[in-house]
């Protein structure tokens, strides 16, 4: 009976996912044994990668239910202790694999899609459309990730919940591992969380042009995000360096342009889809937010005008990159804005609002939108016909 008891337990563990991995713990080796006594008496070792790991006291929460729930068990000990060298770095190659080299994660034969959120203005909701795409993406059930790229004015950890009165949280570090925190089911890294115990909202980062390219490069080969279906980036606005980098280190990636309704944040917003197609990139659509505010009497207020998302769209359309949509128009919503104070991305604390729906609609559309090969060589060589004989 005590064998069976421990298959059980063994079997209620599978179900205990890592929070920061996302990788149930008895596959990343983190169980060291179970024991079963006659009585229904179990003790479950646990062992975590490094001291005073910032997930602890989850995955203790997380087993402690996982086997007290477990039918015949009457009580439960749960041993908490730290991972050995040796076993760390088995953990580690679990991870990652057994490579020596850290290449970029998402190169150009990577399967997940990578989506550069761009714009041409500051000020026109991009991070805020970034966090709630990702959210509305992890929340169908795809592996998401987020760059916040906007390392002058990072702001993605704030409206995923990561940082809370300044204080924002740090990813983990496991000797050369290093894993992102995980909000809402994304998987995020930000600039914001290497300032230490410096309060974010006092402090401004002022760098040049190879330090930017640099931290770029880091995010894409440091930080482990694991197999993603969707990785996304939040571009600073304008058209600088941090966008080119992102051009040549990312080519395959698909820029989405956000514009407000005003015929200034448009012009502008235009220059941006144009400067990524430089750098080989494909513009693949075009949010227009901040579309109206809805009166109680029905009409739409439109504060910023009509028309600059279409304007873009069309402005970037060519017989060579064929139609550029329009996604959708994200009206604007109070309810919106609070959720994104919050912390809490409102495609999930409020579904039902009107700008929720109009981005769960776009990242309908932007799921579904293929790939593509066009410009993309493909590992096929033609076959050499045989000469005739004579």
């Amino acid at each position: 009976m005590t064998t069976d008891l421990v298959a059980a337990v063994h079997r209620a563990l599978e179900r205990v996912r890592d929070p920061e991995i996302l990788r149930p713990i008895t596959e990343l080796g983190m169980v060291r044994g179970v024991e079963a006594g006659p009585g229904g008496a179990v003790r479950v070792g646990i062992a975590l990668t490094i001291a005073g790991c910032p997930a602890a006291r989850r995955i203790e929460a997380d087993v402690t239910e996982a086997v007290q729930s477990t039918p015949g068990v009457t009580e439960a000990v749960i041993e908490i202790e730290v991972m050995s060298p040796a076993e760390r770095q088995a953990f580690i190659e679990r991870v990652r694999g057994a490579r020596t080299a850290r290449p970029q994660q998402f190169g150009p034969d990577s399967l997940t899609r990578v989506l550069a959120i761009t714009s041409g203005k500051g000020g026109v909701g991009k991070s805020s459309i970034t966090a709630n795409l990702a959210a509305e993406f992890a929340k169908r059930g795809l592996s998401v990730g987020v760059i916040d790229a906007d390392v002058f004015g990072f702001s993605i950890p704030a409206l995923m919940g990561l940082s809370v009165n300044g204080r924002t949280e740090s990813p983990t570090r496991i000797d050369d591992l290093m894993l992102p925190p995980v909000a809402h089911g994304v998987k995020v890294i930000s600039i914001g969380m290497f300032l230490g115990d410096a309060d974010a909202r006092q402090t401004a980062v002022s760098w040049r042009g190879p330090m930017l390219h640099r931290t770029i490069e880091q995010f894409l080969r440091d930080v482990w995000f694991g197999d993603l279906d969707v990785l996304l980036l939040d571009l600073p606005p304008g058209t600088g360096d941090i966008a080119i980098s992102v051009g040549q280190l990312l080519p395959q990636a698909a820029v989405v342009v956000v514009t407000t309704p005003q015929p200034a944040a448009a012009d502008v917003a235009i220059r941006s889809g144009l400067v990524a197609r430089q750098t080989g990139q494909r513009v693949v659509g075009v949010i227009e937010n901040m579309a109206g505010l809805a009166q109680p009497d029905g009409t739409v207020l439109d504060i910023f005008g009509t028309g600059g998302g279409a304007s873009v769209a069309e402005a970037l359309s060519d017989e060579e990159h064929g139609t550029v949509p329009l996604l959708g128009s994200v009206p604007l919503s109070p309810a919106f804005r609070e959720c994104g104070d919050a912390g809490i991305p409102a495609v999930l604390e409020a579904p039902g609002d009107s700008a929720s729906m109009s981005l769960a609609a776009i990242a309908e559309a932007l799921v579904v939108r293929p790939t593509g090969l066009k410009g993309r060589s493909l590992p096929i060589a033609p076959a050499t016909s045989p000469r005739r004989q004579n």
